[in-house]
C-alpha cells in the first residue's frame, strides 16, 4: 500500500482560455502539449489553441489551403442563409469573402468547450472581426468603409478536422455600416435560391401548432451535463417558450451588460428585457429550441455557457426586428448563438449573435414563391 501512495499520478490537463490573453500567449511557439490530442497536428497544445490557432491561419494570415487538413472532405457547414455539404465549397465560400475584405481580423474573444479525443470536441468561437470593405466583391462595389461585426462559430472536430459547423455571423451590422442596402442583398439571395426551385430555407415545423396544446411547462434538460447547463436551458424555455420575461431580472445581475447584433452595448435589466421581447414580439407564435449547450470555468470568476438555438415561427408582429417591416404573416427560421458569463449565480455578460438579414431574405422569398404562383395560376389573356 505504501509503495503504491508514491507512484506518480499524471497532472490534470491545463486548457488554455481566451480571456485576459494576447494572441502570442493563445497559441505559443513551441510549446509542450496540456491536453490528449491523439490525431492532432503536433503544433497544438490544447483544443482551444487548436481552434484559435487554425482560425488565424486561415483568415488572417490567409492560409486558406489549410481548410483541406483541418476539415474533411464530406464536411457540412451551416450558415443562416443556407448550407455547404462538402470542403470544396468551405474554400470557395471563404476565399469569396476574404476577396471583399483584405484588411479583415478576426480577435478570438472566448472559446467555450467539451468533449474530448476519444469521443471528439465540440468548440464554441466568439470573435470579433473588423476590417474595410475596400474590394468588389460579393457585396458588390467597394465604399471603402470600414466595420465591426461579432460572429460565433461551433465546431465538431474528431483528430484535427472538423466535420460539423455551425456559423453565425452578423452580416447585417457589416452592410448597415458599409452604407449598404439590406433589403436589395436580402431580395439577391432570395431570387436565387427561387431559381434554384426553393420556396423556403430550411425551415421546420412550428410545434405551437400541433393541436391545442399549451407550451410545455417544463424545458427538456436532456442536452445539459452540469447544474448551470441545466438552470441556462430551464429559464430559456421559461422566457422565450413561456413567454415569462420579468424572470430576466433574477436570471441576470442588475448590473449586466448585453452585447448584441448589429453591435449594441446595452447595460442592466431594462434593456435585456427590451432587446428580448422586441426578437420575440417580431415572432410570437415562435418555438425557441435549443441544440447543443456547453460550458467551462472561466479565468475571470464564475462560468462560462455557450448555447446554440434556433426560433421558428411567423412574422405576425412589430418588434426589434425593423428590416422586416410591417408583419407579412411568412415563416421565419432563426438561427442563434449565446455566450452567457455566470457569476455568483447570475449572468453578468451575455453575447448574442443572429442576423436579421438571413430573416428578411426568408420572407422575401416567401412572398417571390407566392407571385410565381399567383402568376402561374393566372388565365392566360
Amino acid at each position: 500500500m505504501a509503495n503504491e501512495e508514491k507512484v506518480a499520478r499524471p497532472a490534470p490537463e491545463t486548457v488554455m482560455q481566451v480571456e485576459r490573453h494576447d494572441y502570442p500567449d493563445l497559441a505559443p511557439e513551441g510549446s509542450r502539449r496540456t491536453q490528449s490530442l491523439a490525431g492532432f497536428d503536433p503544433v497544438y497544445t490544447d483544443i482551444v489553441d487548436y481552434i484559435v490557432r487554425c482560425t488565424h491561419k486561415i483568415w488572417d494570415e490567409r492560409d486558406i489551403g489549410l481548410i483541406y487538413s483541418h476539415y474533411t472532405h464530406n464536411c457540412v457547414l451551416y450558415g443562416t442563409t443556407g448550407t455547404l455539404y462538402n470542403r470544396e465549397d468551405v474554400v470557395r465560400d471563404t476565399i469569396q469573402r476574404l476577396v471583399s475584405f483584405p484588411e479583415r481580423r478576426g480577435m478570438a474573444t472566448q472559446v467555450i468547450w467539451n468533449g474530448n479525443d476519444k469521443e471528439g470536441f465540440y468548440t464554441s468561437h466568439l470573435v470579433t472581426g473588423s476590417g474595410r470593405h475596400t474590394q468588389n466583391g460579393h457585396l458588390g462595389r467597394a465604399t471603402g468603409r470600414p466595420f465591426v461585426s461579432r460572429t460565433i462559430a461551433d465546431c465538431m472536430i474528431f483528430e484535427n478536422k472538423i466535420y460539423r459547423e455551425w456559423v453565425v455571423a452578423d452580416t447585417t451590422a457589416i452592410m448597415l455600416q458599409l452604407g449598404l442596402d439590406v433589403d436589395a442583398f436580402a431580395t439577391r439571395i432570395a431570387e436565387a435560391a427561387l431559381a434554384r426551385g426553393q420556396v423556403a430555407l430550411d425551415i421546420g415545423e412550428n410545434r405551437l401548432m400541433v393541436g391545442q396544446y399549451p407550451v410545455a411547462e417544463e424545458a427538456d434538460t436532456a442536452l445539459a451535463r452540469t447544474e448551470a447547463e441545466r438552470h441556462t436551458i430551464r429559464w430559456l424555455h421559461r422566457v422565450y417558450n413561456r413567454k415569462m420575461f420579468g424572470l430576466i431580472t433574477q436570471v441576470y445581475a442588475p448590473t449586466c451588460l448585453y452585447h448584441g447584433p448589429l453591435m449594441v452595448e446595452h447595460y442592466g435589466h431594462a434593456a435585456v428585457i427590451h432587446q428580448t421581447l422586441g426578437l420575440v414580439g417580431s415572432l410570437p407564435d415562435a418555438v425557441f429550441q435549443v441544440h447543443h449547450i456547453c460550458s467551462t470555468p472561466c479565468e475571470e470568476g464564475g462560468e462560462k455557457v455557450a448555447v446554440r438555438w434556433t426560433m421558428e415561427g411567423h412574422h405576425l408582429g412589430h418588434g426589434i426586428l425593423e428590416l422586416l417591416g410591417p408583419p407579412t404573416g411568412k415563416r421565419v427560421q432563426v438561427m442563434g448563438m449565446s455566450h452567457f458569463h455566470y457569476k455568483n449565480g447570475r449572468i453578468v455578460d451575455e453575447w448574442r449573435v443572429y442576423d436579421q438579414m438571413s430573416m428578411l431574405a426568408q420572407v422575401r422569398l416567401a412572398q417571390l414563391a407566392d407571385r410565381k404562383a399567383a402568376e402561374g395560376a393566372r388565365p392566360p389573356a
